[in-house]
């Protein structure tokens, strides 16, 4: 079995690291380099930075964090906001980005997703699901940070992502966004069982159990998180013993 990969996840916004609760309420948190070199030190196996309001202002990814990360970090790390083109991919990763992730740009251009992986390798083509449920009960897809209701359906939209080259998938529930009541395990499950590429759970952890469940019971590949680690209510260690008693395979 695989390790399970513990993800720390870095919104940033004007050069700062920023969380807020389902995509409001946005506080300031530190800097995006020395956060993740303070990561990088407390164990996190991979870190995600994402640029948040690049899509919705439709405006190019902010390159000047990421030459700051890659001097501090050891880990791999990803990055996205703003990704519309090949060129931004080569930026990002020739900055020192291991992958790119992509979420806006992949449903208004589904064949970037084919032209990344074929330039670039599947292994850096993320794709990012930003997932709420309707009032029908259907897992949907938003654009722009959260913004914006597609039409695709989540599970259906990932099989598509992965069949055109997408080497993994973040699940950001926007439902559980802050909130610390758990991940949508159920919405995790549907798409590992769905795809055959690792699978990211983003979006509702407050408690290790809550991370537990989303191994246990949907058997993603790696938990992301935010703000229980940018606020120290969880510690990188403290989990991954936790998880490691419950016999769960995580790096050390």
């Amino acid at each position: 079995m695989l390790a399970k990969r513990i993800i720390p996840c870095l919104d940033v916004r004007n050069g700062r690291v920023v969380k807020g609760q389902k995509f409001e309420n946005i506080v300031d948190v530190d800097s995006p380099e020395a956060l993740g070199e303070f990561y990088c030190k407390s164990g996190a196996d991979e870190l995600v930075f994402y640029d948040i309001t690049a899509s919705s202002d439709e405006r190019d990814i902010s390159l000047a964090f990421v030459e700051k990360v890659a001097a501090k970090l050891r880990i791999p790390f990803c990055v996205g906001g703003g990704i519309r083109t090949l060129e931004d991919f080569s930026s990002v990763l020739n900055r020192g980005a291991d992958k790119v992730s992509i979420n806006s740009a992949a449903i208004k251009n589904p064949s970037l997703i084919t032209e990344a992986a074929e330039k670039f390798g599947s292994q850096c083509v993320v794709l990012s699901l930003d997932v709420k449920k309707n009032a029908q009960g259907q897992y949907k897809i938003y654009l722009n940070g959260g913004r914006l209701e597609t039409k695709l359906e989540a599970i259906e939209w990932a099989k598509t992502g992965v069949a055109l080259g997408a080497g993994e998938i973040v699940v950001n529930s926007m439902d559980e966004d802050g909130m610390k009541n758990g991940y949508d395990t159920e919405l995790l499950r549907q798409i590992t069982e769905a795809v055959n590429v690792p699978v990211i759970a983003s979006g509702g952890a407050g408690t290790m159990e809550h991370f537990f469940d989303a191994i246990e019971t949907a058997n993603v590949d790696g938990v992301l998180a935010a703000s229980v680690f940018h606020f120290g209510e969880i510690q990188i260690a403290e989990l991954k013993n936790y998880l490691k008693q419950k016999g769960v395979e995580i790096r050390t």
